[in-house]
């Protein structure tokens, strides 16, 4: 029996595995992270964060998407992650998480002894063409035009650690994301694939945004693709840069502050706790 707790940054819900405090015996992560986001046969969640030690920092966050593939960087976990570090490791308001991508620095938020949101320094974007990577003859992607089997669409390329693509839409409640997000993401232009976001620009600092992810399919938000988007809005000169950007996901609210480096706010809630049979 696994102990796990689920938790939830704006509907991007996770299972979370304490391997700092517990033993957990398993051989392999990935098929763990497949049987346990099952709805029907598991808990149901967009995947599994491991939350371990780190020799670089105050803990190690590793995921996996639900189908088993890992991923370098996840904005609404590693809320989550800070959350419990903060609860059940120690006591620090100001916190080092390791990732794949990189160690993020984290600033808890709490109200009395609640944490109530979590701001994290997401770094720089990554806009070189091939460092994201993506196969066009562009110093970098953005605002350019390409076929898509047939289909002529103006994309923007950014990578948070993971790679993201972006497109402008009028009515972002319209788009067909499964279809959309399919053509995209599995297009021979991105050798790694890509997390697909179709945003909707509402004002100089507000944006509504819908993503497709890469092994999740469409989730209720993503923290590094909000990221992505705000960057890709203010290059293009939709947004103001410096300046707060509220971001609308289907899951709530995120702010993000594009400043040379990105800083991102938001909620990380607590849904369940329970052991799951990992027979």
């Amino acid at each position: 029996m696994i102990k796990f707790i689920k938790m939830h940054g704006t509907g991007n819900n996770y299972v979370y595995l304490d391997l700092i405090n517990n033993e957990i015996k398993c051989d392999d992560f990935s098929l763990l992270s497949k049987k346990i986001s099952n709805v029907n046969f598991g808990v149901g969640s967009d995947g599994l964060i491991l939350i371990c030690n780190s020799n670089i920092a105050d803990a190690k966050m590793i995921m996996y998407n639900k189908d088993g593939s890992e991923g370098k960087m996840c904005g609404n976990g590693i809320r989550c992650v800070a959350k419990y570090v903060y609860e059940n490791v120690c006591k620090k308001k100001d916190l080092l998480i390791e990732t794949k991508s990189g160690i993020k620095k984290v600033k808890i938020v709490t109200s009395g002894n609640e944490v109530t949101s979590v701001i994290v320094n997401m770094g720089k974007p990554i806009l070189d063409t091939k460092k994201i990577p993506v196969l066009l003859n562009f110093d970098k992607v953005i605002n350019k035009e390409h076929n898509f089997n047939g289909n002529n669409i103006k994309i923007n390329c950014v990578s948070m650690g993971n790679p993201h693509t972006i497109l402008f839409v009028d009515n972002v409640d319209k788009v067909n994301v499964e279809k959309l997000g399919n053509l995209i993401q599995n297009d021979k232009l991105f050798p790694n694939k890509c997390n697909v976001e179709f945003v909707q620009i509402i004002s100089k600092n507000k944006i509504k945004m819908r993503v497709w992810e890469i092994g999740s399919g469409e989730t209720y938000s993503c923290g590094t693709g909000a990221c992505a988007s705000v960057v890709a809005g203010t290059l293009n000169g939709y947004l103001n840069k410096k300046e707060k950007i509220e971001v609308e996901v289907l899951g709530g609210k995120l702010n993000i502050i594009y400043d040379d480096e990105l800083y991102m706010e938001g909620p990380c809630d607590v849904i369940c706790i329970g052991y799951y049979n990992n027979y």
